[in-house]
């Protein structure tokens, strides 16, 4: 089993990396945007990190005292998606002592969420004002819910790709994710351009839901055929520093057209975090 102390550390590290990571359209420490800063994200880390790692909370208290904590700092939603995405994932490696059975006590703990899980995250959803959140014909945010928290996420799984997570045991995250991940650190040794390769892997192949929600597919097309050429640029280099340019012409554009992939950034830090998982709970 992994200790409170070492799973905040792994957290945070999480998002420390995505953060360092050239994201063109998201927030990274090469460049600012959509209102908001590094700072912001990394104040964000430190005041979800109790709630999330808290042994007595519930899965559902986890992401409610996160999320409250981190609009307690910054004021606005930052990490949602992240809180969403991690708290199944430090869950289940708190109940594991093998990597061999990781991914089976992940969905444990995704089987076995309640009513009372799922009001708490409605209770943290209302909280955070995510972009686009509006009524819902079922299970609404707005009132009590009547299914568990896996339930319902089934039923926003196909427009929201954080809650399709919930109901294909993380999928995009270990079956795609960890393996980008591990491709690139092989190949470079460098966290955050693995980490760049999973994010440029991630948009190249499916829609963000969080720039569906805001434009439609207005911007889809774009998108993908930018991500790409990002991506087949990044895979061919022997050295990734020098496609710095061509990165930062990707975000200035997609900054200026109010493109966030809010999403694909969020899967980016649930696949380090499941990284450093995998990685202790193999070397117990």
């Amino acid at each position: 089993m992994i200790s409170q102390q070492l799973l905040s550390h792994f957290y945070k590290e999480a998002c420390e990396f995505e953060l360092q990571a050239f994201k063109p359209g998201n927030v990274s420490v090469y460049a600012d945007g959509h209102d908001m800063c590094v700072t912001d994200f990394r104040l964000s880390a430190q005041a979800s990190v109790d709630g999330l790692c808290n042994p007595n909370y519930s899965l559902g208290e986890k992401i409610y005292y996160a999320v409250e904590a981190t609009r307690a700092v910054v004021g606005c939603n930052t990490n949602l998606g992240i809180i969403l995405l991690c708290a199944p994932l430090l869950q289940a490696a708190a109940n594991c002592n093998q990597s061999v059975n990781f991914k089976q006590t992940l969905a444990n703990v995704l089987d076995a969420t309640t009513v009372t899980d799922t009001d708490w995250v409605f209770k943290a959803i209302k909280l955070a004002s995510p972009g686009g959140l509006g009524s819902s014909a079922e299970q609404d945010v707005n009132e009590k819910p009547t299914l568990n928290l896996r339930e319902t996420m089934q039923i926003a799984s196909h427009k929201d790709r954080v809650a399709l997570q919930y109901i294909t045991n993380f999928k995009d995250v270990f079956d795609f994710g960890v393996l980008r991940y591990n491709y690139g650190f092989n190949r470079w040794r460098k966290k955050d351009w693995a980490a760049v390769l999973v994010y440029t892997g991630l948009l190249s192949q499916f829609p963000d839901s969080h720039i569906e929600r805001k434009y439609g597919g207005r911007y889809s097309e774009l998108v993908t055929t930018k991500m790409l050429l990002l991506d087949a640029a990044l895979s061919d280099s022997s050295n990734p520093e020098l496609l710095t340019t061509m990165f930062t012409e990707v975000d200035r554009e997609f900054k200026l057209k109010g493109i966030n992939p809010g999403t694909t950034a969020d899967l980016t830090v649930a696949t380090l975090l499941a990284v450093s998982l995998i990685d202790f709970l193999s070397a117990i």
